[in-house]
């Protein structure tokens, strides 16, 4: 005998025997759930380090150690520091959500060999009786057993908010929690045979972000793959055919044209700047997941949210009670809190009327009727206090709604939940009817929309980004607490049964609505795409099973942590106390990165596109190449890579606007010409005055670093005293290269017998920069 209802009857149950467990077990019958759809640490290690950027260094690394000169190597040292960069961040994140995934570990009462058990969900196998109670979550798909009736919120996998009634024989769905009532239900599919499994297995295949940063530097890197092979082999046949050098010697010079070419330093600069994003975004209790996250999310323009969870909490507040009776409100007050605290269930509506009522007030309970879905109303019978009932005003009326139904459609219209609060005959109650019911009072229930809510739509909405309200609720509640929330255009709503079911179709409609209500998980995807291919950047937030689809495919997934471990695995940022108002944040820090990021690209390609022309020029000319790798590794870190990575730390909320590529060529050619061109010429002119190659190079990397030096102070403007520290800061190491022992010899400098000529070309470089620059602006806006 097993009381497996908590204040009901005892029911005999028995259950599995050990045996028909273990058997089970054998068959594979067990609640053992997919893996979310996340990559392994072998595919995140893979991925970082088996690269081809990686692989033409490694081989240009092996290439300089080989001809005897390890120094000129230190450029490897960036990409190693890249690479680890990326996987410690995935890995961070991996651990984390793990993590999380622990801590959300349930268990479930089940009852073998007639005795209750509590076991953790993995545990369950097929046939196993749940005992279930209100709170609980649904471990598994199973059918209600006889005597058992159930109040089921299937929220997270359907995105309806409303609690749905389980009678015996109707089915019960994993992920979804028991909300009301108490019973029990027989396991019928485990682990990955269950709704929510299958539809969380949709989403398995790992989805790298789109970033428009990286993409353009993949597109640099593609282009200067194609490059490194015919360039780097006339670098070669010349520097050891005409210039009489060792092959050693053309071997390194080589190596110095195609190491300049490739901007490492530009990916190690924004992987590196990413990390600082993310360690100032965990201050705010959001996880990202993937590096260039904030970037992608800077960039959204659709920012497609749910009700439930997002701008409101999931929780109900009783916003008002108006009087309609005789009645005192002292003495409706009373009443409400005697027949809310006598209730057994605690479904999310009563919970909204006793966080008003709080203490139950003493009065001798003689019977009491639970709510259940189907007739929407409980009650309570009282010593010397009468019969009450509170619900759904036309269920409790019937006939006599009219008398409440303009108030009542006037409030569901702000999209309250309207309950009506009577007194009836004690005898017909008693036998489960409602009759001679008096109105004493309307009671007002509200979503509580999340307190941050506002002032984040707010933000969005002043930044041009667009909201779509997406969710599984009736659309015209959801308008009207969207417009609560302040959501602009919250009247226009469609109940998206009504939507067409492909894309082509829902791009010419999706436009015409801001709330979509009553949408499906496949629906939510399908929205995502017609937006997609409408050309926006669309960004999704979702906590449930329901959402995986959408989360996936969207540009930026956002999930909250109290949802379901599928929607955590397949987002790119997670909002560790499911917080909306963090977002602004995240956009803020995205935006500092990518127009910063902007400006420090022109440094690190103006590097490629001076390093492809020189290396083109000698190769014709037939003459030395004047800078070697560690030479590269000294311009590279002091004018670019240190200061750049400060200047893309500093404030900047400007929008952000597509094109990034093809503004950043615009200047990086014309500064890449000037720099190249003095080079040329102060190499040349060195080396047909009699100095010897060493210090012919020291006089081109003097230029070259100068006018290096120059492009960057010209980027840094509008100047602040940290960027005239910084630009400072730079000049005084470069200088100390060319003037102290250690510098000399580490690279590979040597004493100048004159240097005017240099300093002359480098004060050049600026108004040649100025009037070059124009040029270019002119062309390009007329393009």
């Amino acid at each position: 005998m097993v009381s497996g209802l908590r204040g009901g009857a005892c029911i005999v149950r028995i259950g599995l025997t050990d045996q028909e467990v273990t058997q089970r077990i054998h068959q594979g019958q067990v609640n053992k759930l997919p893996q979310a759809p996340s990559r392994t640490i072998w595919e995140i290690m893979r991925a970082n380090l088996f690269t081809s950027f990686n692989l033409l260094n490694a081989i240009l690394a092996a290439v300089v150690f080989i001809a005897g000169s390890p120094k000129n190597a230190l450029f490897v040292g960036v990409i190693i520091f890249n690479t680890f960069i990326g996987m410690f961040q995935e890995l961070r994140a991996k651990a984390t959500l793990e993590k999380l995934s622990v801590l959300n570990v349930s268990h479930v009462n089940v009852i073998r060999d007639g005795q209750e058990q509590s076991i953790v969900t993995e545990q369950i196998v097929m046939d196993d009786v749940m005992i279930l109670n209100p709170g609980d979550k649904i471990a598994a798909d199973a059918v209600v057993l006889e005597d058992s009736k159930f109040e089921v919120d299937e929220s997270l996998l359907t995105g309806e908010a409303d609690p749905i009634n389980k009678q015996e024989g109707a089915e019960i769905l994993s992920g979804s929690f028991v909300v009301a009532g108490s019973g029990y239900a027989k396991v019928t599919k485990v682990g990955s045979a269950t709704y929510a499994a299958k539809l969380a297995s949709e989403a398995k295949k790992f989805k790298r972000i789109n970033s428009e940063l990286q993409g353009a530097v993949n597109k640099l890197f593609k282009v200067i793959m194609w490059l490194v092979v015919p360039i780097g082999g006339m670098l070669i046949w010349t520097q050891l055919m005409f210039t009489h050098a060792t092959w050693q010697d053309a071997a390194i010079a080589a190596v110095s044209g195609i190491v300049s070419m490739v901007p490492e330093g530009l990916v190690l600069l924004t992987s590196a700047t990413f990390v600082v994003a993310i360690a100032k975004l965990a201050k705010h209790r959001t996880l990202v997941q993937e590096l260039p996250a904030t970037e992608v999310l800077a960039r959204v323009d659709m920012l497609c949210l749910d009700k439930t969870g997002t701008i409101t909490e999931g929780k109900l507040d009783l916003v008002d009670v108006k009087l309609l009776g005789h009645e005192s409100k002292q003495q409706v007050d009373t009443m409400l809190a005697a027949v809310v605290h006598a209730l057994p269930s605690m479904n999310p509506t009563q919970q909204a009327i006793r966080d008003r009522y709080q203490n139950a007030p003493d009065i001798e309970v003689k019977n009491k009727i639970p709510f259940s879905s189907d007739k929407k109303w409980s009650g309570a019978v009282f010593a010397d206090k009468g019969a009450w009932v509170l619900g759904a005003p036309e269920m409790i009326l019937m006939d006599e709604y009219k008398q409440v139904q303009q108030l009542v459609e006037q409030e569901a219209k702000q999209g309250r939940r309207v309950l009506l609060f009577v007194e009836v005959n004690e005898g017909a109650l008693l036998q489960g009817e409602i009759r001679e019911p008096r109105i004493v009072a309307l009671l007002l229930i509200a979503d509580r929309i999340r307190e941050e809510a506002p002032d984040a739509l707010r933000y969005f909405a002043e930044e041009g980004v667009s909201i779509k309200i997406i969710s599984g609720d009736n659309p015209i509640t959801v308008s009207a607490v969207a417009a609560r929330a302040g959501v602009q255009g919250a009247e226009n709503y469609v109940d998206a049964r009504t939507l067409p079911d492909n894309v082509e179709d829902m791009t010419k409609v999706v436009d015409q609505y801001t709330v979509f209500g009553r949408v499906t998980p496949h629906q939510k995807k399908l929205l995502v795409q017609a937006l997609q291919s409408q050309g926006h950047t669309v960004a999704m937030t979702g906590d449930g099973v329901n959402d995986v689809l959408a989360l996936k495919e969207a540009d930026c997934g956002i999930a909250m942590a109290n949802g379901s471990d599928a929607a955590k695995a397949v987002s790119q940022l997670v909002l560790l106390t499911s917080d909306f108002g963090v977002l602004p944040k995240v956009v803020t820090e995205g935006r500092k990165i990518i127009n910063n990021l902007e400006k420090v690209s022109v440094l690190f390609l103006s590097k490629t596109v001076y390093s492809i022309l020189l290396s083109l020029i000698f190769s014709v000319l037939l003459m030395p190449y004047p800078i070697m790798p560690i030479h590269v590794t000294l311009i590279g870190g002091l004018m670019i890579g240190i200061p750049g990575f400060f200047l893309a730390l500093s404030p900047n909320q400007d929008r952000v606007s597509a094109g990034f590529l093809k503004r950043v060529l615009s200047i990086s050619i014309p500064n890449a010409i000037i720099l190249a061109a003095l080079t040329i010429i102060m190499f040349i002119y060195a080396h047909k005055t009699g100095h010897g190659i060493r210090e012919a190079r020291t006089l081109a990397v003097l230029v070259l670093g100068g006018t290096s030096l120059v492009v960057l102070a010209r980027l840094a403007r509008p100047f602040s005293p940290i960027k005239i520290g910084l630009v400072i800061a730079v000049s005084l190491l470069f200088t100390a290269a060319f003037l102290t022992k250690l510098g000399k010899e580490i690279f590979m400098l040597t004493s100048l017998s004159s240097i005017v000529p240099a300093l002359l070309l480098i004060l050049l470089s600026w108004p040649l920069l100025s009037l070059l620059n124009r040029l270019s602006a002119k062309l390009t806006k007329q393009a």
